[in-house]
């Protein structure tokens, strides 16, 4: 995160606060729910605030642990090391290294993985994609009917998003041989099968849309937090903006561009992945923007993050650097924050009313 010094210090605040600052929550509670992510105390009798309270911890540790796993420090197996493990690295640099040493901004230019005529020409693709939508966008406007067509087929094809330990999505040589290491964190949960399941279940005719319209950070989420849980809304709200909004207008080696296209859809796209549809937003530029291998990406860090594997962090955007790959982890991580909440006040807002 050091690597967008802005968004670090925001994050920061917001956590310490959570987990230092007056709350609902007695300490211990605190840190045992951002332990267990997992409310389960022994206790039946919550209070509003505390609930609101441990809601924001379990969304934001659930959320963090994409970011950490999607950042590579899950251990692999590899065969040729006596021990049989070794820490993740990308392109040649070792994790412990990548927020340390400036060099290693360019190490997606120099890595011997790929082609750079490849990667290049990706790129180019991509900007030529990104000019393209925009100058169909200045032209004609898509119907809200054509819209709402691609938000459900969006939606219904990122079902069949498999994570990146289901092999079918890629050639069977890509990720085959990559066998993550998992700890045991059987000691603190009661249900070892308890896991994430998708927000339907596959070929259901009417899948289920919960329309951003109807219940939005903004105009609901954000005063309910502020309410019962003072000050954390404006921290968290800080902290959505500044990571929707941070740019630094460059894409590899292109200076002087505007991103905004593509964090939009990398931000609406895990928002789409639970079922959450913005009116004004057309969901066929997700398609345009974000292939395959990045989709499955997406969806194994917010979805399933202990199954990243570096292979996965390598197969998209080849020729970007970290640090914006970086900055890709972090528009993940706080769409899936943001979703939960929306999720979890949304229905402490029916119990209330």
């Amino acid at each position: 995160m050091s690597l967008h010094t802005q968004y670090l210090e925001s994050f920061l605040r917001s956590q310490f606060y959570m987990l230092r600052m007056d709350g609902p929550l007695p300490l211990p509670y605190r840190h045992y729910i951002a332990i267990m992510k997992l409310v389960k105390t022994g206790e039946n009798n919550w209070s509003l605030p505390e609930l609101v309270h441990a809601v924001v911890l379990l969304a934001h540790y659930h959320a963090l642990a994409s970011f950490v796993f999607g950042s590579g420090i899950n251990p692999e197996r590899d065969p040729e090391i006596s021990n049989g493990f070794r820490l993740i690295s990308v392109n040649n640099f070792c994790v412990c290294d990548l927020a340390n040493d400036n060099s290693i901004e360019n190490a997606s230019l120099t890595g011997g993985n790929y082609g750079i005529v490849d990667s290049l020409s990706e790129l180019e693709a991509l900007m030529e994609r990104m000019k393209r939508l925009q100058e169909d966008r200045d032209d004609e406007e898509a119907s809200q009917e054509e819209m709402t067509t691609r938000f459900e087929k969006e939606k219904k094809e990122s079902l069949f998003v498999v994570s990146g330990d289901t092999f079918h999505s890629f050639p069977h040589s890509d990720f085959e041989d990559d066998m993550i290491v998992t700890s045991d964190v059987s000691r603190y949960i009661e249900d070892p099968g308890f896991g994430y399941e998708d927000f339907a279940r596959r070929g259901e005719e009417h899948l289920p849309t919960f329309r951003a319209q109807d219940y939005t950070w903004e105009n609901h989420g954000f005063s309910l937090v502020n309410r019962l849980y003072s000050d954390i809304g404006h921290l968290l709200d800080e902290k959505f903006r500044m990571v929707y909004n941070l740019t630094y207008n460059t894409m590899a080696t292109h200076e002087d561009v505007d991103t905004t296209m593509l964090r939009r859809a990398l931000f609406n796209y895990v928002h789409c992945m639970f079922g959450i549809r913005y009116d004004d937003y057309d969901y066929g530029e997700v398609n345009q923007l974000l292939e395959r291998s990045l989709k499955v990406y997406i969806k194994t860090v917010t979805c399933y993050p202990e199954r990243t594997t570096k292979r996965m962090y390598d197969s998209y955007w080849r020729q970007f650097k970290h640090s914006e790959k970086v900055h890709v982890n972090l528009l993940l991580m706080e769409a899936r924050m943001q979703a939960e909440l929306l999720y979890a006040l949304r229905a402490i807002t029916r119990h209330l009313t």
